[in-house]
């Protein structure tokens, strides 16, 4: 089994979401890990030329150049690093209601048609079928519950971009409040902890 740790936690040792996937790591049984470190190794933006490339080789089943293809290069690593992976776990906080821009870039570079999903007759379809993905994001404000439920578009995303690539598993865990009282803070905090080690105890079979 492999098990693919993706982070975004800028704020490192003060990042909630850190500590929620550091208790997910510690429950980790049997299994190999990659890390990924988004504000180590930042994904590529889609522009100009390596969209063009992509819509060439994966569209239209071009042949590309070896110029052309290093392009491609992180993308393709990336995608590759999730294929590779049974279990992905994906940490950040919420910036602005959504997912910060190195997150969101990730999705897109591992999302590639023809490698974790396709179409056929006019219909989509995922290939990941079997994996498991869980997702853990941290925000300031309370999105459960009104005035702001409708604001959160942060962990609703991703869960859609696992499941548009087939995953078989998607779990999410909003650990918010964290700009509320210390009470607040501390009670949801501990929340968001039992659910990650459960979930780890769940999926490693401890």
């Amino acid at each position: 089994m492999k098990t693919l740790l993706v982070k975004y936690t800028p704020r490192e040792e003060r990042s909630t979401s850190k500590k929620l996937l550091d208790a997910f790591r510690n429950e980790i049984k049997n299994s190999e890990i990659e890390v990924l470190d988004l504000c180590v190794d930042v994904p590529d933006m889609f522009d100009v030329k390596n969209m063009n490339v992509y819509i060439h080789r994966n569209y239209l089943k071009e042949e590309i150049s070896s110029e052309q293809q290093k392009v491609m290069a992180k993308m393709d690593a990336m995608t590759g690093q999730i294929k590779s992976a049974d279990i992905v776990v994906v940490a950040f906080p919420m910036h602005n209601f959504s997912t910060p821009a190195p997150v969101k870039a990730w999705f897109d570079s591992v999302m590639l048609k023809g490698q974790t999903w396709d179409a056929a007759d006019g219909k989509y379809f995922g290939l990941m079928n079997g994996k498991k993905a869980l997702i853990l994001v941290s925000s300031g404000g309370l999105y459960t519950k009104e005035p702001m439920i409708h604001w959160e578009h942060a962990l609703s995303l991703a869960k859609i971009e696992f499941q548009f690539m087939g995953f078989s598993d998607v779990r999410g865990i909003l650990n918010e409040g964290m700009n509320a009282g210390d009470e607040i803070q501390s009670e949801n905090l501990r929340k968001s902890i039992d659910n990650v080690r459960a979930i780890a105890k769940e999926w490693y079979g401890i």
